[in-house]
């Protein structure tokens, strides 16, 4: 990955898409600030000066760079959110909408494009997440993102989206003045202002909610999620100027597959479980793929001697990544059931079944579980997750542990947001 050195040692946190999945993250990030606090190193800014973010990943990064002068509220803040989450916070889930909706897509499955002609039946998508704007609007405070790298407390936020006119790949950040756009094969950046519908398009699951409008090089194009066509999930932290990044990934790349035991005949895959597997190949491959990349230039260039260093283009990254530890197909399997009736009933006639919890494929439906059950167990596996390597994240950041208990950042202190 060629980039010419930059002039510090930036640290970037690297939040990758999922859905739902991404509740996971922000138990991570509860943990690094709790095990802060107990390092001794208090409160304030946050240990990352860079944030880039994918999908529901991005609405995680800008909630945060738009705190960065107060991380530890800002965690409180995110983290609240996601337990206390409902689906209708973040889709129309009752019964109306949702009916109307998969009504039209499964009429266009079973009858044909013909009857889609004859009614002009062109649905954008299976659910709308206009709700998902309103709650936008309270939880990530972007106006303060200029201020606060004028001020020295954020070097910049980048998020991506997919530009399904011109099929590429864009990284709309904001930074400082110094930092050019840069442009290659299928990607590009676009600098300016992130507002909220940056973030509704980076996080637009494709044909689940609709593309959004956003206004590119003199006009307007319709862009969906970040983590389609996305070759290189690192790359915008790196081309801003990052060193040191702290990834947390959703991934099922890193799941075991399950046991299937020898002569069973397994039954043809539902459309839920066609459209899980698809969209875990949107949002999980691309991750993996760039950390290995990264892992073997590092390798490289350790062989390397110091002058041989200096004359190259490339510079070593350091890397901490985290991903789940347990499947959370599984877990959103055994909370199906907590999702609105209407979903239940839609996610029924794809052939999920939703009556017996833990016995169903939970790949389509950890992406749309926005239900507070599911999102607290991914964020205590995320605490988990990061306080069994306590000892990686103190040498990543240069903290002194001292052994201290943590007290972790809960959503349960936070009052008054």
């Amino acid at each position: 990955m060629p980039h010419a050195s930059p002039p510090d040692g930036s640290t970037a946190l690297v939040l990758s898409g999922g859905g739902a999945r991404a509740a996971y993250q922000v138990g991570v990030l509860q943990a690094i600030a709790g095990l802060r606090a107990a390092c001794g190193h208090g409160h304030g800014g946050a240990p990352f000066d860079i944030f880039s973010g994918t999908s529901a990943g991005a609405i995680n990064a800008a909630a945060l760079a738009s705190g960065a002068d107060h991380f530890d509220h800002a965690v409180r803040r995110i983290a609240r959110a996601w337990a206390h989450v409902h689906a209708q916070q973040v889709y129309h889930a009752d019964s109306l909408h949702v009916i109307q909706r998969g009504a039209h897509w499964l009429t266009l499955l079973s009858l044909g494009w013909a009857l889609a002609r004859w009614r002009r039946v062109h649905p954008h998508s299976l659910l709308n997440n206009a709700p998902l704007a309103q709650l936008l609007e309270k939880l990530v405070p972007l106006q303060r993102v200029p201020h606060l790298i004028r001020a020295g407390h954020l070097r910049a936020l980048a998020v991506t989206a997919s530009s399904y006119n011109s099929g590429l790949h864009v990284a709309f950040f904001d930074a400082g003045d110094a930092q050019e756009p840069w442009v290659h094969s299928l990607r590009k950046s676009a600098r300016g202002p992130i507002t909220h519908a940056h973030l509704l398009a980076s996080s637009a699951i494709p044909l689940v909610f609709p593309a959004t409008a956003l206004p590119i090089d003199g006009h307007t194009e319709y862009f969906g999620d970040g983590s389609m066509r996305e070759t290189s999930p690192l790359a915008p932290a790196i081309h801003l100027g990052a060193r040191r990044l702290l990834v947390v990934g959703t991934s099922r790349a890193y799941e075991p597959p399950p046991a299937v035991p020898v002569g069973t005949q397994q039954p043809y895959p539902s459309l839920a479980k066609v459209a899980g597997h698809a969209l875990s190949n949107i949002f999980l491959d691309a991750l993996a793929v760039d950390v290995n990349q990264v892992q073997h230039i590092n390798q490289a260039l350790a062989l390397l001697t110091p002058e041989q260093r200096s004359r190259s283009p490339m510079h070593p990254l350091e890397l901490l990544v985290f991903v789940p530890s347990r499947s959370l197909d599984e877990e959103a399997a055994r909370h199906v059931c907590d999702l609105p009736r209407s979903m239940r009933v839609l996610l029924s006639a794809l052939g999920v079944p939703v009556n017996r919890p833990g016995d169903s494929d939970g790949a389509l439906a950890s992406y749309l579980l926005f239900e507070r059950a599911y999102t607290r167990r991914l964020m205590a596996l995320g605490r988990s997750d990061a306080l069994a390597r306590r000892d990686e994240i103190c040498a990543f950041f240069g903290w002194h542990d001292r052994g201290d208990p943590l007290r972790l950042v809960q959503y349960s202190t936070l009052s008054g947001t």
